[in-house]
This record gives C-alpha cells, sequence and structure tokens, in this order.
C-alpha cells in the first residue's frame, strides 16, 4: 500500500499524530483494510530543526517537550524582532535576543543550537556581536526583515559567514500579487526579502550558503521554488503553518533532495506531518529531516555525530 494514499494528505497525517498516531486505511465500504503506527514512522527518523524560535517569556523547556514528542535531537534556534513590530533592532536589542539564545543553549546544550541575530544597518555593532556569539558557540546566522539580502549593508556580514563556513538563514516574503502582478517586495514587510533578492544574492556570493525560510508560511511558494531552483547556494527550509498539500512534493522536483532542510517555525505537527506524507521515499525523508542540515553543520565543525 502506498504511504502516499494512506496518509491522505498534511492536514491528515497532523491530526493522526494529535489523536494517536494510529491511522487505517479504509475500503469504500468503510472497513478498516489495514492500520499503520504514524508515530512509529514520525519516530525512525532522526531530525535536526533547522528553524525554530526562543521567547523572552516562554521556557525553553516547552519546545523541549514538542521535540520529545516527534524526535527532534537539535533544534536551531533564533530570537527576533520584526520591523514592523514598532520596536527598532538597535544593537541593544538585537543582543537581548542573542542572550536569550544563549540562555537557552545553557540550559540544554544538548539540544539547542544558535543563530545570531544581526540587524545590519548597525555593521560596527552587527560584526562584534557576531564574534561575540560565535565564541559563546552559536552555528549560524539569522536575518530578519531589517534590511533585506542584497543590501549592500549586509555584505561584510555574508564575507564573514563565508570565511566561518556557516548557514545564512533569511526572512523571506513572496506575496501572490493581484491581477497577475506580483509586489516584488510584498505588502507589509517591504525589508523582508523576496526570490528574486535571494538570487542576486546568490549570484553576488556563489561561495555563501543561504537558507530560505519557510516555504511552507504562505505566499507563492511554487514562484519562489522555481526562481531559486537554479542557485546550489540556496537551500530552502519547510517550516510554516500554511503546508497545502502538494508544496514538499513540489519543492523536491524543483530544488531536489538535498537542499531541503526541515523545520518548523511554531508549526511542529504540521512540519513533521509535511514530510511523512508527501510522496518521497526513505532516504529522501532521512535527507531532508537530518542528513542535509547536518552536511551544513559538518562544514564548521559543529555537525552531530
Amino acid at each position: 500500500m502506498n504511504r502516499r494514499k494512506f496518509l491522505g494528505n498534511t492536514a491528515l497525517s497532523a491530526a493522526g499524530m494529535m489523536v494517536g498516531g494510529r491511522l487505517s486505511d479504509l475500503t469504500e465500504e468503510g472497513t478498516p483494510l489495514a492500520s499503520f503506527d504514524l508515530m512509529k514512522e514520525v519516530m525512525s527518523y532522526r531530525k535536526i530543526n533547522a528553524h525554530e524560535h526562543v521567547y523572552p517569556n516562554v521556557d525553553p523547556a516547552v519546545l523541549i517537550d514538542m521535540a520529545d514528542r516527534l524526535g527532534m535531537e537539535k533544534l536551531v534556534v533564533s530570537r527576533v524582532i520584526s520591523d514592523d513590530s514598532g520596536v527598532e533592532a538597535t544593537p541593544e536589542v538585537f543582543r537581548a535576543g542573542n542572550d536569550i539564545v544563549l540562555n537557552a543553549m545553557k540550559r540544554y546544550p544538548d539540544r539547542i543550537m544558535g543563530q545570531v541575530w544581526v540587524n545590519a544597518t548597525y555593521g560596527k555593532e552587527s560584526l562584534e556581536e557576531i564574534e561575540r556569539c560565535i565564541d559563546l558557540g552559536m552555528v549560524a546566522l539569522k536575518i530578519y526583515n531589517q534590511v533585506k539580502i542584497n543590501n549592500p549593508l549586509l555584505f561584510p556580514v555574508i564575507e564573514r559567514f563565508i570565511d566561518l563556513k556557516m548557514m545564512i538563514l533569511v526572512h523571506s516574503h513572496c506575496g501572490l500579487g493581484v491581477g497577475g502582478m506580483r509586489p516584488r517586495y510584498g505588502n507589509i514587510q517591504p525589508n523582508a526579502s523576496t526570490p528574486d533578492d535571494f538570487v542576486d544574492a546568490a549570484k553576488r556570493y556563489p561561495e555563501a550558503m543561504f537558507q530560505y525560510a519557510h516555504t511552507g508560511g504562505g505566499g507563492d511558494w511554487e514562484y519562489a521554488c522555481k526562481a531559486v531552483s537554479g542557485y546550489p547556494n540556496i537551500y530552502v527550509d519547510t517550516s510554516g503553518s500554511n503546508n497545502e498539500g502538494n508544496i514538499i512534493d513540489f519543492a523536491l522536483k524543483y530544488l531536489g533532495e538535498d537542499r531541503l532542510f526541515f523545520g518548523t517555525d511554531g508549526s511542529y505537527y504540521q512540519g513533521v506531518g509535511a514530510i511523512i506524507s508527501s510522496g518521497m521515499n526513505e532516504i529522501q525523508r532521512r535527507k531532508i529531516f537530518f542528513d542535509n542540515f547536518n552536511n551544513v553543520l559538518r562544514k564548521s565543525g559543529n555537525h552531530v555525530n
């Protein structure tokens, strides 16, 4: 029996995990044809969650609890503040956010890996903060919607991470558009990076490694996958809460099995369910759940054994 037919879609897979993890395929008459232990399948894969967050008023134990339920060995996390929140991302603000990540790393050194967040509008302070956080064990960079990925203000930061051989995770936006016209800079986040911005940066820095954030986060994910498909230094994570049924298989078709990372961005069950219910094979699932991001971590010596 085909797993894809069995699970049906991501909504069914997530529901199955939440209600106990056991599903049955039915005949046309409604009688059980076979049973499938969904949670046994979920727990059979090693997992690195390449896109997650910590928060000032949420105990990181909550993240670890969710990770334990779904078999996630590592959570790669950041603490960011949106440019449209009304709070300016000054050096004091991004240092405080990074301190929240560092505290979570100290509490769970074997489970939580940190991403340093900076606002490249403050160039000198950003580079200083990168050195501080890398020295304290962080393994990647997070850029939010203060500065676009192809803004020259970010070039010194990108160049530093080329030297470090570490991933650069960048918040993305890809509006659906109106009347066939695509809003190049989005609707509510003018400094969020679009797929075209990623391509521009990838052309300028082919030796850098960029992570296109939350392809499952809404917007025109089909356009995003097509736009970045020809640039091998752009990876895509599967996180987000808008997990349409074909999204993982579509991304696999255009990006291949070596450039996709598993992530959740707060949507734990959906994130796992989207991959489990996709049409990919076991080897591909193992790559996306664990191997692909671990291979990136290996470049800087931060890989999981």
